[in-house]
């Protein structure tokens, strides 16, 4: 830095900037949550899991996308030295391989989508429900014909149409 004389610049706090610094060198190697623990590489869909000794694993938090410097092939694809990326960032830096649909990208938006979605069926269900309460009820108070119990032989004779005969059975 001091032969090019270029000045020695601190990030501060901010976290973001190493992240993006380190997302332009390995966007070619990024990955998308899939699953509980489970990640998909982003170019070829190949499975690949956070490996244990990796920063990011078990932390309670999991980052919707990554960045990876190396796959290790044991049982299963573990990827080691993991970094969290934005999406946005992926599209930024390698705009070749990636492009960011604007609605919808993190699991938060879609665990929102999915709630509200959730509430349409539930109040549609409670809708149809109270209608076919509201049936039934109508159906209950509605006057009934009087019934009787008829047995063959008993009870008053049929009637017969003026002008029409006796049938005398054969």
């Amino acid at each position: 830095m001091k032969t090019e004389k270029l000045p020695n610049i601190s990030c501060g706090n901010d976290w973001d900037i190493v992240r993006k610094c380190i997302c332009s060198s390995y966007f070619h190697q990024a990955a998308r949550l899939k699953g509980i623990g489970e990640y998909v590489n982003l170019r070829n869909g190949m499975p690949c899991h956070l490996h244990p000794t990796s920063s990011l694993y078990g932390r309670g938090f999991t980052a919707d996308y990554i960045v990876y410097h190396e796959l290790v092939m044991t049982s299963k694809e573990y990827m080691q030295f993991v970094t969290a990326v934005d999406p946005h960032w992926l599209a930024e830096l390698g705009p070749m391989f990636f492009s960011v649909k604007e609605h919808g990208f993190s699991q938060k938006d879609k665990r929102r989508r999915d709630k509200e979605e959730l509430e349409g069926m539930e109040q549609e269900l409670r809708r149809a429900t109270e209608l076919r309460q509201l049936e039934e009820n109508i159906v209950e108070r509605a006057p009934t014909p009087r019934s009787r119990i008829l047995t063959p032989g008993i009870g008053r004779p049929k009637r017969r149409e003026p002008g029409t005969p006796f049938r005398l059975g054969l």
